[in-house]
């Protein structure tokens, strides 16, 4: 697989051609967006103000506020979304490729709406389901497959207001394992114990009644980390081993973000909460900057690097 720099140096040296193009086009499309959207958010303030001075500030103004933002975002999106598929095709597929030419790439696919729901990381239920940016295929022999996924929840008021809450963000991955699991054992960040300390925080745990027994495992930095929920604990305790533990705390390190992790029939599930649309181009940030060259090579070189990062390659899980 293509190491972090090996990407890096195929990105400036390899696209640099199209990112010179897309860079001209990406000015061009930010020039319109900004006249558009300042427009309707001067349209927008305007009828608010006229509205708020008559009739002082209520439901109707606050109507007028929300269906300006939401127009605005519809707007973005319409503008935006011819620069976007040449960027995904002509820079992540490249990109992708460059990786490992078994990977296939899909932008307007995602990991199903069942996978993400047979991981059991999140109890809350999911109303609505989307996502993008599929990659799939086999590395070292293990099948592999990621996207970005948006999963939310419904909630109506006692006016009957419908808000939608974010249950996960991020990046979603499912690899084989290569074992064949009877439980289910899941890996969650420690919010709890963080959050109100260790009494608290365990008693908490300990009593979640949404999830299967609580799992107390003996290292005491990967319990700083993470908490562990699995329905057998033998099995639980089996697959994390100190070495899986170790590399899970780096993988958490690595990605900056919280880590779910589940492991569940013959797969590993990776849930890492980035509260982001990951592999879109930043409209308001140059193509050629390293930073923004960086965010994109990282992300992928993180989902693709998670079979050698936790050896699930090795005859160590080997099916039996």
């Amino acid at each position: 697989m293509a190491s972090v720099n090996d990407l890096t140096d195929f990105y400036y040296n390899e696209l640099y051609p199209e990112l010179k193009i897309l860079e001209a086009e990406r000015k061009r499309v930010k020039s319109k967006v900004t006249l558009v959207l300042g427009s309707i958010g001067i349209a927008t303030v305007s009828i608010a103000a006229v509205i708020g001075k008559n009739t002082g500030f209520n439901d109707t103004l606050f109507f007028i506020l929300f269906a300006g933002f939401g127009i605005g975002g519809f707007v973005y999106k319409f503008m935006i979304k011819d620069y976007t598929a040449e960027f995904k095709q002509k820079i992540i597929r490249p990109l992708i490729r460059a990786i490992d030419t078994d990977l296939r790439y899909a932008p307007l696919h995602h990991v199903s709406e069942s996978l993400f729901s047979h991981a059991k990381l999140f109890t809350q239920r999911i109303d609505r389901f989307g996502g993008n940016d599929h990659v799939k295929g086999t590395m070292d022999g293990i099948n592999l497959q990621f996207s970005d996924l948006h999963a939310e929840h419904k909630s109506t008021d006692s006016k009957g207001r419908t808000s939608w809450h974010t249950v996960f963000q991020g990046l979603f991955i499912v690899a084989d394992f290569n074992k064949h699991f009877l439980g289910h054992t899941v890996v969650l960040p420690d919010s709890a114990e963080s959050t109100f300390g260790s009494f608290i925080g365990n008693w908490m745990q300990s009593n979640n009644y949404s999830r299967n027994d609580l799992v107390k495992m003996d290292d005491p930095l990967f319990e700083k980390e993470f908490v562990v929920y699995g329905s057998d604990q033998i099995e639980s305790r089996y697959i994390l081993t100190h070495t899986m533990m170790k590399r899970l705390i780096e993988l958490r390190r690595r990605a900056g973000a919280k880590l779910y992790v589940a492991f569940s029939g013959t797969h590993i599930y990776i849930a890492i909460d980035y509260n982001d649309d990951l592999f879109e181009p930043k409209l308001f940030s140059s193509l050629l900057e390293y930073k923004a060259a960086m965010a994109y090579i990282q992300t992928l070189h993180l989902a693709t690097g998670i079979i050698k990062e936790l050896k699930l390659n090795e005859k160590l899980w080997s099916k039996h």
